[in-house]
């Protein structure tokens, strides 16, 4: 809900290392203020001290943040796709509304907010304020704020593959990280947990595809990397903009990927028909979608390597 108070105010259960949604008060100086944490995002902090620091000094964050830009904050948005920010609606001074997000620390999200200062709202939302020592962003709300997934898959694919096309452009040459230190950084972790491979030849070769595309010449362009229909909501300045991106320069196939992952049923019904058709959409090689796509169902990191769809799809796309 949004609440009207000058501070915001939420209730929770209250564990710091729980995996479900917590409350975090502030230190004695702003004992008015407590801050309701997403159960997801409560999960990812456990994970690491860096996370569990970062967030006990959120509601000081937050509260820096809020005098800073003069905002007045609701109630954080809580799914599935809140997991790796407080994201929170805002609304200015001047009553503009606004999105506040703080991301926590997050190998793939750090360059968030260079990546949408690059798009400049074409086709993403735009940044309104932003503050890199705390990795906040103040961003242009979506309305109604629908999300992509309400929508037919086969819909999905055309408005997806059209924003895609959209943010393909080149940057600046070493502003943002290679696509081959994501993969490298992925790559490390299933490396870490190769006694519960359930194939080792299979993950072995997909870890050999991953590092072989990523190394391959290729049109380097600026990716979203994780753009799938829970990161594109409806809104007024255009019919949808992409939120959440993370980016990184490499190769335009790659940012097929994650919507194909998000189609699940389809692609295990029949993934060579929806490859093609995705990647006709988006006017790039179909075959090099295919083999980005074998390689992170093969190998990029997961919790159960043996419950796992994914690694079912690699082994069919293998074949």
């Amino acid at each position: 809900m949004q609440l009207g108070y000058k501070w915001p105010i939420f209730v929770a259960p209250l564990s710091l290392g729980a995996t479900r949604s917590v409350v975090l008060k502030c230190s004695p100086r702003l004992l008015f203020m407590s801050i309701y944490i997403p159960t997801q995002l409560a999960k990812h902090c456990a994970k690491t001290a860096q996370r569990r620091a970062w967030l006990a000094a959120l509601p000081a964050t937050i509260h820096m943040l809020q005098m800073r830009w003069s905002l007045s904050i609701g109630a954080p948005y809580e799914h599935d796709y809140v997991s790796c920010s407080w994201v929170a609606p805002a609304t200015r001074l001047d009553r503009t509304p606004a999105v506040l997000k703080i991301g926590m620390p997050h190998m793939e999200g750090e360059q968030e907010i260079e990546g949408l200062r690059f798009w400049n709202g074409q086709g993403t939302v735009r940044i309104l304020e932003f503050d890199r020592s705390t990795n906040a962003m103040l961003l242009e709300r979506c309305e109604p704020g629908t999300h992509l997934l309400s929508i037919a898959e086969s819909q999905q694919d055309v408005i997806i593959t059209s924003i895609l096309k959209r943010l393909w452009k080149q940057p600046s040459p070493q502003v943002f990280r290679p696509l081959s230190a994501l993969i490298a950084y992925w790559s490390e972790h299933t490396l870490s947990a190769a006694g519960n491979w359930p194939d080792t030849a299979l993950v072995a070769e997909g870890l050999q595809m991953l590092a072989s595309l990523a190394a391959a010449p290729s049109m380097d362009v600026l990716l979203a990397t994780d753009l799938h229909s829970g990161n594109v909501l409806r809104a007024d300045r255009e019919p949808w903009l992409m939120i959440d991106p993370k980016p990184f320069v490499g190769d335009p196939t790659y940012d097929l990927t994650q919507h194909l992952f998000n189609c699940e049923q389809r692609l295990q019904a029949n993934p060579q028909d929806l490859i093609r058709r995705v990647s006709d959409l988006a006017e790039v090689d179909d075959s090099r979608v295919l083999r980005w796509l074998f390689g992170r169902a093969a190998s990029e990191p997961r919790d159960n390597w043996h419950r796992d769809w994914k690694f079912e799809l690699a082994q069919k796309l293998s074949r």
